[in-house]
This record gives C-alpha cells, structure tokens and sequence, in this order.
C-alpha cells in the first residue's frame, strides 16, 4: 500500500503524519478518513478549492488531472505546479508527500 506523507499544517495536522493508503483511493476521502479535517466544501464533487494540496513528491505517480479540475485550480491560494484537489487524486503504487496550504479559500466558512 502507498504511503501519503503529510506534511505538518498548523491547524489541521500539526506534526505530521504517514498514512497507509490503498492504491486508487481518493487522496481527500483518506485524509478525512484520517483524521485530517482538510476541507471540502463541495462534499468532493470538483466544484471548489478548499481541498487545494501541493505534492511536494510522487507527483507523476498520480492519475491526470481534468480539465475542470485545471480550471478550479486556477483559483486556488498558492498554487504550485504540482498542486492538485485532494478530491480528484487517486493514489497510485508509489507514496507522496503533500502539503496543504495555509489559507483556502472558502466563500461558506464562517471564521469566529
């Protein structure tokens, strides 16, 4: 199984972690289902930016992404030439190492 090595973020995963992944699950659902409360404003339907990731490593390993996704990634905070929405990745045979920014951008989220 792939590792997702994830990088440490202030808010949503402080120090870091390793995730055992199966290969061809989605990288947001493994995240969330992880404990790394990463957002998902769009409930993963590739209709926003909130699950903006940067792969710092095993970016060639991943699926392609889609047009759409091109798109919405233009938009993103941050954007890097290997960022991805964690909704669109699927995990391939090797581990990556992601980063998720520091700010997304959320028209929804309340900040209190």
């Amino acid at each position: 199984m792939p590792q997702v090595i994830v990088l440490p973020h202030a808010q949503l995963c402080p120090e870091g972690t390793v995730l055992e992944v199966p290969e061809g699950k989605s990288l947001c659902e493994a995240l969330v289902e992880n404990d790394v409360e990463i957002e998902h404003a769009c409930e993963m339907s590739c209709a926003c930016t909130t699950c903006h990731v940067i792969i710092r490593e095993g970016f060639q390993s991943l699926n392609s992404s889609s047009d759409d996704e091109e798109d919405l990634l233009d938009a993103a905070w941050g954007l890097e030439s290997t960022s991805r929405l964690s909704c669109q990745v699927k995990l391939g045979k090797q581990d990556i190492t992601i980063e998720i920014p520091k700010y997304t951008i959320n028209h929804a989220r309340e900040n209190h």
